[in-house]
């Protein structure tokens, strides 16, 4: 039976080469990037020159680059680092109803501490109103969050406009951007679009997992989360994951390379589906074939049948979907985007995501339609009974 893998946004299969260079460090240049003798300087360059090459992706500076284990990691530091480092400035911060549990959950831990957060509501297609976010900016705000893009249906944030808008508004507030299903995907420029801190994770680009950064502008001053042997310039102490790390920039710098041929490949890929999908009934598309939306993300809703039930159907045809954020289903809840975005009833218990990754073809779209109409019709007559 052939594999369909269209669960990419919950993670991606690594490229040979980078499990190549992983391999390598491990068995080979294994030092501690902290020892003074040879072969703790092999590994420490082995973080260089990722540091180098993450950098160029962004056209930022190396030493603006902090590697973690992920993204969670990055979402948490910039956020409580940020509470904790302007505490004494303001309390209040502002974020969407879209964010992914890694932004929320810290959002709800410093809400618990006296902190003020105001979450921006955002339109049917995921897109927050800049007026709103105009009119929460106060002098008292000392962050901004916004997801780049978001997780479960692929909307796209006006991020360069909002961020534009936050500093006219407050020049002493940061501007943080969840960008790890954008990273690869989109050309992110943080001078360019005034973005502060922005968190990326390997394994969304065919990269390892337990591996990530965030970038952080060299202005930009926050409170350490892990401390001890002042690893990572004091940011993030603990030995480093040379391997991860390396895995990561090697990962970065491929996806960078061939950039457009990867977006040309994956908006195909979206659009395939899309189309076919829409030949289905009683199928709701919550993505849009639009440049407001990513590449790699088809969210879908389908009738008279729960989303779980014909996630498990499809996996016996050798298709892999999600019903969300792989994360979350470590605690199973109603989507907060998907009502966020309207859905209601039926559709918030219906809702597939459908993510596609360089190891994907156009043909494997037709081919998912075409099980989805095989299989949708009997899933619907046994609900029913």
């Amino acid at each position: 039976m052939r594999e369909i893998y269209f669960d990419n946004a919950a993670t991606t299969r690594v490229r040979p080469e980078v499990a190549e260079l992983m391999l390598r460090t491990m068995t080979e240049d294994y030092g501690n990037p902290s020892a003074r003798h040879i072969l703790g300087m092999k590994a420490e360059r082995y973080i260089r020159d990722s540091r180098e090459q993450i950098a160029k992706t962004l056209r930022v500076d190396p030493g603006e680059i902090y590697f973690t284990s992920g993204g969670t990691e990055s979402n948490n530091l910039a956020l409580l680092g940020t509470a904790l480092s302007r505490q004494k400035r303001g309390r209040h911060i502002i974020s969407t109803g879209i964010e992914h549990a890694a932004i929320y959950k810290p959002l709800d831990f410093l809400r618990e501490r006296g902190f003020e957060v105001t979450i921006l509501p955002v339109d049917g297609e995921g897109h927050i109103d800049l007026s709103e976010l105009s009119k929460a900016v106060r002098q008292d705000t000392i962050l901004v969050s916004l997801m780049y893009v978001n997780n479960e249906i692929g909307s796209i944030e006006p991020i360069a406009e909002a961020a534009r808008i936050v500093k006219e508004k407050n020049p002493e507030c940061y501007f943080h951007t969840d960008t790890i299903q954008a990273y690869g995907k989109l050309r992110l420029r943080p001078r360019t679009e005034h973005i502060d801190m922005l968190s990326v994770s390997g394994h969304k680009i065919h990269g390892p997992k337990g591996a990530g950064f965030i970038y952080v502008d060299k202005k930009i001053r926050l409170h350490p989360l892990i401390m001890g042997g002042g690893q990572e310039r004091d940011m993030r102490s603990g030995t480093e994951n040379v391997p991860g790390i390396a895995g990561l920039g090697l990962a970065a710098e491929f996806y960078y390379r061939e950039h457009e041929e990867n977006k040309k490949k994956l908006l195909g890929i979206r659009n395939r589906l899309i189309d076919r999908l829409s030949d289905i009934e009683g199928v709701r598309l919550n993505t849009r074939a639009e440049e407001g939306f990513a590449p790699h993300i088809v969210s879908a809703s389908f009738s008279g049948v729960r989303a779980e039930v014909l996630l498990h159907a499809l996996e016996q045809k050798g298709v892999y979907v999600s019903s969300g954020s792989a994360c979350s289903s470590n605690h199973p809840a109603v989507s907060g985007t998907l009502r966020s975005i309207g859905l209601s009833g039926e559709a918030l218990d219906s809702t597939l995501r459908f993510s596609f990754g360089l190891y994907n073809e156009e043909a494997e779209a037709d081919l998912c339609a075409e099980i989805l109409k095989e299989i949708l019709p009997d899933l619907r007559r046994f609900v029913r009974r």
